[in-house]
């Protein structure tokens, strides 16, 4: 098995990147229940679903502690992305505001998944995956139970710019990089790819036989 060992110096920062990661996409949860005009209690449930959906299962698979029952403060981090949007004035939120924030979320979020499969002993590609899975299954949730069209399936870019922040961490990771340096880089890579979706199109040809 590869593992990469986290050092105590980087463990608190990739701690950050994970609860950024979490807010982030917690943030995106409680826009889409603002967009449909639900309640509080359904901001918070969006919020939760969101922000650790895609970090449990991956956690699940990979064999460690699913990461945030053993302390209050991810939830915290919830209920606070929650009140945050409710309390705010519904202009803060309009136009592509879900878009940007489920797309630092994306790239935060399948770094720091990736770092993590390694860290526990999963092999490269494997840890690429658990990277694409934790950033893309929160979103993936929470569009279901709203009644959304899946991102998946659209052609624009959004699992590429997982992938490409996973492969970007576990490539660098392998090489000997410092986890923040390596989680930094390949987060701003994939954040790059997919505001370029966002904002330009890209996307992927779509099949045509």
């Amino acid at each position: 098995m590869t593992t990469v060992p986290i050092t105590e110096t980087a463990a608190p920062l990739l701690e950050l990147l994970d609860l950024a990661g979490v807010a982030v996409f917690a943030i995106s949860g409680a826009l889409l229940a603002a967009a449909r005009r639900q309640t509080l209690v359904t901001f918070i449930f969006f919020a939760v679903v969101t922000g650790v959906g895609g970090g449990t299962a991956r956690d699940l698979l990979i064999g460690a502690p699913v990461f945030w029952m053993g302390e209050n403060r991810i939830l915290l981090v919830c209920l606070a992305a929650a009140l945050i949007v409710w309390l705010s004035p519904r202009r803060l939120w309009r136009g592509r505001a879900l878009l940007w924030f489920d797309a630092a979320g994306l790239a935060t979020y399948s770094a720091f998944g990736a770092a993590k499969g390694l860290a526990f002993g999963v092999a490269p590609l494997p840890a690429i995956a658990m990277g694409v899975l934790t950033a893309c299954l929160g979103g993936i949730i929470r569009d279901v139970l709203a009644g959304e069209p899946s991102i998946l399936m659209r052609a624009e870019l959004y699992v590429t710019a997982a992938a490409l922040s996973a492969a970007m961490v576990v490539g660098l990771l392998l090489l000997g990089a410092a986890p923040p340096l390596a989680g930094g880089i390949a987060a701003m890579a994939g954040f790059a790819l997919r505001a370029g979706a966002i904002a330009r199109g890209w996307k992927l040809p779509a099949y045509r036989r």
